[in-house]
């Protein structure tokens, strides 16, 4: 019984830290089961294990992050179905890599990565500006909690390339993607910080459905785990997105720096031990 309401709570703070900044919740999930199964509190678990029922976890918290958005019309349906033509393919093949290389050896560059993303989005507060003069093939329009008027877009075939990226690292790590995604579309396609978290997480939901798919056919799912996750990622999501709906832009970006940066430790610091 302690087990499953211990579970409860790490499901309960990677739902409301993964709907608050569009990362998925995996960046919780992964270490925690990793952690907690070497210091003998939960049975042990490989990372593929981990990887796999983090992701099918992760399909209740975007699910549940997706519908408390809609209610705000958060959430660009259209960028997300193109988002995930790119980002489907790449969790697949992510998902499959995971059983055959030796993640450790990315894990470094990986966390210097994202250490580098989070220093990128320092620049993203005149993407406003900028999306003004940049030409876009299709280009949307988004009124802010501070009422005012932001022009985003992007080219199509960028958008697929990038999110087939995106993909590929969720499926491979765990993480649902969004720790590139949410980053890629303020940074390059200047997307309103709440526009781009609500179509993360719809993306980041019907990517984790595919991966998913493929870590159960291959077994890496630890059901009884992920069905304790389950609860709290559900409620945890709808309290992520509630606080987002109330936190100004900037506030949102600073929030994604940090859980990036920690994130970035965190892989390198997995990459030495």
């Amino acid at each position: 019984m302690g087990d499953v309401l211990l579970l409860v709570i790490v499901g309960f703070l990677a739902g409301t830290v993964g709907s608050l900044v569009g990362l998925g919740g995996g960046v919780i999930i992964v270490p925690s089961l990793l952690f907690l199964g070497a210091i003998h509190w939960l049975p042990h678990v490989t990372p593929q294990v981990a990887v796999g029922t983090s992701l099918v976890v992760i399909i209740f918290n975007g699910l549940s992050s997706t519908l408390s958005y809609m209610k705000e019309k958060m959430v660009d349906y259209r960028s997300g179905l193109l988002f995930f033509i790119g980002s489907g393919p790449g969790a697949i093949i992510g998902a499959w890599m995971n059983n055959k290389l030796s993640l450790e050896h990315f894990s470094l560059y990986f966390g210097l990565f994202l250490i580098a993303v989070s220093f990128f989005l320092s620049f993203s507060s005149n993407a406003s500006a900028r999306s003004q003069r940049k030409p876009f093939k299709i280009t949307r329009t988004y009124i802010t909690n501070e009422g005012e008027t932001v022009t985003y877009g992007y080219h199509p075939l960028a958008a697929i390339a990038i999110s087939f990226v995106v993909g590929f690292f969720g499926g491979m790590f765990g993480i649902g993607g969004g720790s590139l995604m949410v980053p890629a579309m303020i940074i390059l396609f200047f997307f309103p910080p709440h526009v781009a978290v609500a179509t993360s997480m719809f993306m980041i939901f019907l990517s984790s459905l595919v991966s998913s798919l493929t870590h159960v056919f291959m077994g890496n799912v630890q059901w009884l785990f992920a069905l304790s996750l389950i609860p709290g990622v559900w409620f945890g999501a709808k309290t992520g997105a509630f606080i987002n709906k109330r936190l100004r832009s900037k506030t949102i970006v600073i929030a994604l720096r940090l859980v990036l940066v920690l994130l970035g430790i965190r892989l390198i610091y997995q990459s030495f031990s």
